[in-house]
């Protein structure tokens, strides 16, 4: 059960470790640059991510590839605002364009409704110095593609663009998910806010320093990592198209928190699921270490009001502990 729960959730640990406080809220022009069919949403509150050993261990571990790449585009791209400003530019090509960074989510979503492909856009908000960073790119020759009124900025040789959708908002990725995002936030297409589902389920995360929400799709395909064997019963065939949406947080302020709510509509379909999810919890313990058995005795599953929770927590040397355990390694694998 937990090799599920820590692939979704290490997709969330992006960018580095977190002492978490403030909240990572999106503004209204970032929900709005990402497509409606979006499966999944993860958003960090890029600033506090800086003194969890536990957190760097887990995103180190368990980043997946494309999300990497992301990663090292948005930390590799250097600005030389120094030369744009009439100072002496940095010998080492200028600043990193993630230091002016306060919020960072990335959307995986479906390009067309009904699709099966899914696409992927970043998403920074911070204070960007944008006038000076626009004078940075005409230094350095780099030369936008124009959609509409959106200047889009190549920002790696492996394919990357960005574009500024707002003094404090900008967007990043392929040229082809950019491209989209930006017809979402000019009205050419459908945005998030038209999504009724996810932004409800947003509501009950969003007021963390790191959370998460998938859609209908989404959760069920992380249901089926969490449940394991489990899962192959004929009772989850019988829920799972019961699950609405799903929404997560983590902590690493004080230890490691995780909480997951499942949204599946009635009482029936969550206590189902609960009944699969504690069985899935016993399958495990009875080929689980030592270790791995106190992380799933510390794993709380129950059910109320249609709605499926999963509470775990450890502290920092446990988790570490647990990172090093068969279990974890043969889930990252």
């Amino acid at each position: 059960m937990l090799k599920g729960l820590f692939r979704f959730c290490g997709a969330s640990i992006l960018i580095a470790g977190a002492a978490f406080a403030p909240a990572a809220q999106l503004s209204t022009d970032a929900r709005g640059a990402i497509p409606r069919d979006v499966q999944q949403l993860v958003v960090i509150d890029y600033r506090a991510m800086q003194n969890s050993t536990a957190a760097m261990d887990l995103r180190n571990r368990v980043m997946p590839p494309e999300l990497k790449q992301f990663d090292e585009a948005l930390s590799k791209f250097t600005l030389k605002i120094g030369e744009s400003a009439g100072k002496s530019a940095s010998s080492e090509g200028g600043e990193p364009i993630d230091q002016y960074v306060d919020e960072l989510a990335f959307a995986l979503f479906r390009p067309s409704p009904g699709s099966d492909a899914l696409q992927m856009v970043g998403i920074a908000q911070g204070q960007f110095p944008t006038q000076d960073i626009l004078a940075s790119f005409r230094t350095q020759k780099l030369k936008p593609t124009v959609v509409r009124s959106n200047s889009i900025y190549p920002m790696s040789r492996t394919g990357m663009v960005l574009c500024f959708v707002d003094p404090s908002t900008m967007v990043f990725g392929s040229k082809d998910s950019v491209t989209k995002a930006l017809d979402a936030r000019d009205g050419m297409t459908s945005s998030m806010l038209t999504n009724g589902t996810m932004m409800n389920a947003m509501q009950s995360v969003d007021s963390n320093p790191l959370w998460s929400i998938l859609d209908s799709q989404g959760t069920q395909t992380m249901m089926k990592q969490l449940l394991g064997e489990a899962g192959s019963v004929t009772d989850f065939d019988t829920v799972k198209q019961r699950l609405v949406a799903s929404g997560y947080s983590m902590d690493f302020s004080h230890g490691v928190k995780f909480d997951l709510t499942i949204q599946t509509g009635d009482s029936f379909a969550a206590a189902t699921i609960s009944s699969l999810m504690t069985a899935a919890v016993m399958l495990r313990k009875m080929t689980a270490s030592d270790t791995e058995k106190q992380a799933l005795s510390a794993t709380d599953i129950g059910s109320s009001s249609g709605n499926l929770t999963i509470h775990f927590a450890s502290s920092d040397s446990e988790f570490s502990a647990l990172l090093q355990s068969p279990l974890f390694q043969t889930m990252v694998h």
